[in-house]
């Protein structure tokens, strides 16, 4: 076993996850795609396969459980990755979460067709890109719209909180928890925070917190 898929395996476990030899690969491979095409197209700021390891893959391993608990019940779970880049966290959630259909959206074309080319190579029908912007979005709602990222609580809530349907969910993956954010989200949209709650990503050195947010009333 390669030293990276040893510590994509323990990362799995103190994150609580069962993770098979398949996801494993599919993790492992994504990350070699990306690498492959930053060559080129400049995906990520991070070259060291290590770093995207950490950075990329385990940051966004650290949401599935979470948000596995918030949408547990449901048969299908309609997801949309919003300002995904090159698919985070929507390839490492349609990898883990087979059942769920992702869909990541991101302005920037040669990464929509990054993520595109990621669900042939790594068998993924659950995972679509489209290049748009999310204001221009005009599918049904979702189940969930989640960011990493993206913009500040009130802009990620006006431009995508149209998306979410009343029984949904639309959560920010931060990094510092930041109550001015919190207090522009409630002065300037209809959301408001509901909850939020710290991740502790395996091996990285800073800090990560999951913010939900809900309607007010």
């Amino acid at each position: 076993m390669s030293d990276s898929k040893k510590c994509l395996f323990e990362a799995a476990r103190q994150l609580g996850l069962e993770m098979s030899e398949e996801q494993a690969h599919a993790l492992l491979m994504y990350i070699e795609q990306m690498q492959r095409w930053n060559k080129t197209y400049n995906l990520t700021a991070l070259k060291n396969k290590e770093q995207m390891l950490v950075q990329h893959i385990f940051d966004s391993l650290s949401v599935v459980l979470p948000l596995r608990k918030k949408l547990s019940g449901r048969k299908t779970v309609n997801v949309l990755d919003v300002g995904s880049g090159g698919g985070l966290p929507g390839v490492v959630l349609a990898i883990m979460n087979s059942t769920w259909n992702i869909c990541c959206i991101d302005a920037v074309e040669k990464k929509t067709a990054f993520v595109r080319q990621m669900s042939g190579v790594l068998k993924l029908p659950n995972l679509s890109a489209k290049h748009i912007r999310i204001e221009q979005r005009t599918e049904p709602q979702v189940d969930l719209v989640i960011s990493r990222a993206f913009a500040s609580l009130a802009d990620f809530a006006s431009l995508a909180g149209k998306h979410v349907d009343a029984s949904g969910y639309l959560v920010a993956m931060k990094g510092h928890y930041i109550q001015d954010e919190v207090n522009e989200l409630v002065s300037r949209t209809e959301w408001e925070e509901a909850s939020h709650e710290t991740l502790e990503v395996p091996e990285l050195d800073a800090n990560r917190c999951l913010i939900w947010l809900q309607r007010k009333g």
